[in-house]
């Protein structure tokens, strides 16, 4: 197969919700379908009964929920799906944004329950500013939850999307029947008591035959007509370049745990979703179609497997074809490497690819030469934009609770840093380190690491601190930055790259030190440089 060819086979996509909205359990059933698992493993109410694939960390599966991004690939169809799993938890969202980097399209998950909660709102904001196509799948119809119109308007409303059913659920919760599939024109039901069952689609292309109350009762295929009729009154049809333009967003509605509209789903998915998109680099645009290759590191993982103390960069392919033990140029250290073992993924299982195209996510071992967002190619010098560090909103002192494993704690804080779990501050002042992370919960991740992967234990202090900007003087040799870094000398602290960033207690703070130093920009986001 030529590369274009295996460029238009590739679908990658993130899945992302509000935690508990079903994602995890989606993305098992998308692999079943794949025939990439035999067996799901259930994940209800947070007891994790048999580990969700997708969790492989210990303390996933201890909280059940994703705390790291997984990346899963199968085939299906002839297409090769590459599936970015992500963690709902609204204290791991940085990770998110990033994973939404390396995305060419999205499936936002949603509980018919719940509807549309914060998360979602916030995700479905940076999906929509980055313009990547969304699919709305509105999980959990064997429970009680609300109407399917009131549903389909909250999605309209509160994230601002332009909704289109492609399926329509029969009933709910205790009566729910099954889905009619608007885009294939077919009926599924739910048989057998346990309502584990379904049929296979039954094509119904004429929905006044009498034949559609015997199999679902009159009442209920009554309804059915006049919620279909009223689809069709109310929201527009579906197509695909408005679809591939984020102008409209198809809704698909199933019950993931039951299996239910999940093969509606990735059936229309494939044939509709974009292959590997061009991405802008600070150069210029770079096309997937192009011979030569480019891609860019957007997630590191230490110690995926604990044995081996190895970590692992996760590149997206951006161009071209990624080969196996060929040099290629690592943009920001100016140096070339070749990599005789890269991975690609299957949840815990990682094999050996000698090849890898477009739309692909390898893993490459690391021995610390990468940053998220260093860019390899094939020699030109170009980076990749748009992988960001933003300011963290929760900050600790760190302190060693066990000083004969010093090393292993510098060690360890090290390479977690680099994961982009946390951010890492060194106070000018007397050298304490500061941890500051987006979410609260991160900082039980890192000493719960720390002690498990590095043998090294760690205390917080708490410390006032409002908001960490990076400093960007006009001018390093002004009187205004000397006297603005004497001022604030017990608030100036380095990141790890060693860019100075000042440690604001309050948003007033912030302010008045705009006013007072016009020429000393502070930016809550990393990228600036």
């Amino acid at each position: 197969m030529d590369l274009l060819q295996e460029i238009q086979r590739r679908r990658t996509f993130g899945i992302i919700s509000h935690p508990d909205a079903g994602k995890t359990t989606l993305t098992e059933k998308l692999l079943l379908f794949g025939g990439a698992i035999q067996e799901a493993g259930a994940v209800k109410s947070n007891k994790i009964k048999k580990g969700a694939t997708s969790d492989f960390m210990e303390i996933e599966r201890q909280r059940g929920i994703s705390v790291s991004t997984s990346v899963l690939a199968f085939i299906y169809k002839g297409k090769k799906i590459n599936i970015l799993d992500t963690p709902g938890h609204k204290d791991f969202a940085e990770d998110t944004f990033r994973t939404l980097t390396a995305v060419d399209s999205v499936i936002v998950v949603i509980d018919v329950a719940k509807g549309v909660e914060a998360q979602t709102e916030k995700l479905v904001e940076v999906c929509r500013m980055r313009n990547i196509p969304m699919i709305v799948f509105i999980n959990k119809l064997d429970r009680e939850g609300k109407d399917a119109f009131d549903l389909l308007d909250e999605v309209e409303q509160k994230l601002g999307l332009k909704v289109v059913p492609l399926s329509f659920p029969i009933g709910m919760g205790y009566d729910f029947k099954g889905i009619y599939n608007i885009w294939e024109k077919k009926l599924n039901l739910f048989s057998g008591d346990a309502k584990q069952k379904v049929t296979d689609g039954i094509e119904f292309t004429d929905l006044d035959d009498p034949e559609l109350d015997k199999m679902i009762g009159e009442k209920a295929a009554e309804t059915l007509r006049e919620e279909l009729e009223l689809v069709r009154e109310v929201y527009p049809g579906f197509d695909k370049e408005a679809y591939l333009n984020s102008e409209i967003q198809p809704v698909f509605f199933g019950s993931a745990l039951n299996n239910f509209g999940v093969k509606e789903l990735l059936d229309c998915f494939i044939e509709i979703a974009p292959s590997p998109q061009p991405k802008m680099s600070n150069t210029r645009l770079v096309d997937s179609k192009e011979d030569k290759f480019t891609g860019f590191v957007f997630k590191i993982h230490a110690n995926m497997d604990p044995k081996h103390r190895d970590r692992l960069a996760f590149v997206k392919i951006v161009s071209g074809i990624f080969k196996r033990n060929t040099n290629y140029l690592h943009v920001k250290h100016g140096k070339k490497m070749k990599f005789s073992s890269p991975n690609a993924f299957f949840a815990e299982k990682k094999e050996i690819v000698d090849e890898s195209f477009p739309g692909d996510i390898v893993g490459l071992h690391d021995t610390g030469n990468f940053k998220i967002g260093d860019t390899l190619t094939e020699g030109e010098i170009l980076e990749f934009k748009g992988v960001p560090s933003f300011s963290p909103e929760h900050f600790r002192y760190v302190n060693n609770a066990d000083p004969m494993k010093a090393k292993q704690l510098a060690k360890g804080l090290d390479q977690l840093m680099d994961e982009g779990v946390a951010q890492l501050f060194t106070l000018d002042l007397n050298g304490r380190k500061v941890i500051g992370t987006v979410g609260a919960l991160q900082f039980e991740v890192i000493q719960y690491r720390l002690e498990h992967e590095y043998g090294a234990k760690c205390s917080y202090e708490n410390l006032n601190v409002h908001k960490a900007c990076w400093v960007e003087p006009e001018d390093k040799q002004s009187e205004e930055f000397k006297e603005f870094k004497r001022v604030k000398q017990r608030y100036l602290a380095k990141d790890k790259k060693g860019q100075l960033v000042f440690l604001a207690d309050s948003a007033f703070t912030v302010q008045m030190t705009q006013q007072k130093y016009p020429t000393v920009k502070l930016h809550f986001v990393s990228e600036f440089k």
